[in-house]
């Protein structure tokens, strides 16, 4: 019976440490919660923890929205300044996520490797934004648990034709939640 109790509390002790971290996104619009997978995006997931940790998305905005496609944020301040980078990371999108309906990913520029800290969350299916081939695709690193009512709505606000929110849409904060 001990040895039993004593496997039981080792593989539920296992599980706990071997939960994925999940982070809430705080907006003006909603509250987002999302799983971030750090086994199949390990690099990913270890900088956009560590923009959580200094607490580098405080007030700054989803600025580029495309209903029907993603909402797009991080990267600017509420005040419209650029908001200060990391280094660039090495793109992971051949880690076999696809950017699918509510997932997490990595925007970058037409460079495969320059994603830093704008991120994106899919609104729809956008498999045509995966690796194909030696094609690059953008990374994704994580996929909404709740709150996929605010990413709708966040994504139907009205915008200016270079897709920016006419009334900004803030993110109050992200936090990693466990």
């Amino acid at each position: 019976m001990k040895i039993f109790s004593a496997l039981l509390l080792l593989i539920l002790s296992h599980s706990a440490f071997a939960a994925n971290p999940t982070i809430l996104i705080d907006t003006n619009k909603g509250q987002i919660t999302l799983e971030l997978y750090p086994e199949q995006a390990p690099t990913t997931v270890a900088n956009f923890l560590k923009y959580i940790e200094r607490d580098q998305f405080k007030d700054t905005v989803f600025h580029r929205v495309i209903n029907g496609f993603m909402i797009q944020g991080g990267g600017f301040l509420s005040s419209g300044q650029r908001a200060d980078i990391l280094s660039p990371i090495t793109n992971e999108s051949t880690n076999g996520l696809s950017n699918e309906r509510g997932t997490i990913a990595m925007a970058r520029t037409n460079s495969p490797h320059s994603a830093s800290r704008q991120f994106f969350i899919n609104q729809k299916d956008n498999s045509f934004l995966d690796a194909k081939g030696s094609q690059w695709g953008y990374a994704v690193f994580g996929k909404v648990t709740q709150g996929l009512d605010v990413v709708d709505s966040i994504a139907k606000v009205a915008t200016n034709s270079q897709d920016k929110p006419l009334q900004a849409v803030i993110i109050n904060s992200i936090e990693l939640q466990k």
